[in-house]
Formats: C-alpha cells, sequence, structure tokens
C-alpha cells in the first residue's frame, strides 16, 4: 500500500491511481486511449505520470536553449562591413601657358559651372592642378608633355568628355585612388605669363591668376 499513500497529493491523477489500486484492478489510465489521463497529467512510455506544467516547463527550457544558440550562430554568421572603393578621377591635360592664356573660353566654361553648383548647392568635383604628382604614372603622357603641365580633374566622366571636345590639344586620361588630397597633390609652380602686344579681342584679357578659385584646397602647401 506504499504506491497508493505516495500519490495523495492532491493532484488531479491521485484519485484515479488510489481507487485503481484499492479494488485491486489495473489501473484506470492505462486504458485511457492516446495515454492522457487528464488535463493536467500524461502517462510516460515507462507507466510513470507526469504534469503537464512540468513538461511545458521542459519544453520552454529547450525552445529557450535552441533560441539562444540560433542568435549566437546568426550573430557569428553576419556578413562583413563593405570595405570603401577607391575613387575614380577622369583628366585633361596640357601646359599651362595653353590652358591657362591662351584658351580663353576655357575660363569661361570652368566658371559657368562654377556659378551652377552654387545655385544648386552641389559640391565641387572639379579642380585646377599645377603639375600634378599623379602624372608620374603617365609615362606615354608625359613623354608628349610639354612643361609646366596643368590638369583639369574631375569625377564626373560626361563631362570630362564634354571638355575634352571644347578644348584643343589636351591628353585624356583616368586613375583611382582613396584620398583626395593625395589625388589632387601638386609640386608648387610660380606661373608667370606675359602679356600680348596686340589685343584685337572686343574683350579685355583675363588677369593672370585667374584659375586660383579653381585649385585644390590649400594646393599651395603641398610638398615638393
Amino acid at each position: 500500500m506504499a504506491a497508493p499513500a505516495a500519490l495523495t497529493l492532491g493532484t488531479p491523477c491521485a484519485g484515479l491511481a488510489g481507487a485503481a489500486s484499492s479494488q485491486g484492478e489495473r489501473p484506470c489510465f492505462a486504458r485511457v486511449p492516446a495515454r492522457r489521463l487528464h488535463s493536467g497529467c500524461f502517462l510516460s512510455r515507462n507507466g510513470a505520470i507526469q504534469s503537464f506544467s512540468n513538461r511545458g516547463t521542459a519544453r520552454s527550457s529547450i525552445s529557450s536553449s535552441r533560441a539562444v544558440a540560433l542568435d549566437s550562430d546568426q550573430l557569428g554568421s553576419s556578413p562583413p562591413l563593405a570595405e570603401a572603393k577607391p575613387i575614380k578621377y577622369y583628366f585633361l591635360v596640357a601646359n599651362a601657358k595653353f590652358m591657362l592664356d591662351e584658351e580663353e573660353h576655357f575660363q569661361e566654361q570652368l566658371s559657368e559651372r562654377l556659378r551652377l553648383f552654387g545655385e544648386r548647392g552641389r559640391e565641387q568635383d572639379f579642380w585646377l592642378v599645377i603639375e600634378p604628382k599623379f602624372l608620374d604614372k603617365f609615362p606615354n603622357v608625359t613623354k608628349r608633355l610639354k612643361r609646366p603641365a596643368v590638369a583639369l580633374v574631375s569625377t564626373d566622366a560626361p563631362w570630362i568628355t564634354f571638355m575634352k571636345l571644347r578644348l584643343d590639344r589636351v591628353l585624356a586620361e583616368s586613375f583611382e585612388s582613396d584620398n583626395l588630397a593625395e589625388a589632387l597633390a601638386s609640386t608648387p609652380v610660380d606661373l608667370h605669363f606675359e602679356k600680348p602686344q596686340n589685343w584685337v579681342a572686343p574683350y579685355p584679357k583675363y588677369e593672370s591668376g585667374w584659375w586660383e578659385r579653381f585649385l585644390p584646397p590649400r594646393s599651395s602647401e603641398s610638398e615638393a
């Protein structure tokens, strides 16, 4: 009679087990379909009576463990951050006298574009670079170039193509760089052009130094 005494715990299953033992019959829950005894109990394969509340706790613990493991796997497999790609620069280059002293409409083109950028609030993406250091990477260009040289540099490929059609005797190329200051680095050169003795144009000639506002920021501090 020790087994029935152990089940008098106030659970819904205790009364069923006690009644079956006192009549000397096989416990009633053995004949219950699908091994279900009560809304709060279930019969395990080894015949032990267990509460659904305990089973639910076990299931919730397993689910929590699986969720933690899944989260850990997802965190560990997160894709790496995309690396910054270098910027491509396009340029036109010619000798300084031609670019800055002889091509009068060149100044007009740059001034108009700078005005347009100011009206639209766009950041300037074109510069004049005097004796640019990146020319060392283009021996096929430098051997055809009189010095000192000046380059028009921009990140806008279609506009550079347009400017090449507007200018004569310029060479075009491109390169990539991770740093703007490095891309626009120059060798300081003092440019001075003599005024022509006979100026026949209906407008006054542009004053020397008009190109300074198109130079890269602090280009005068570039190292030799």
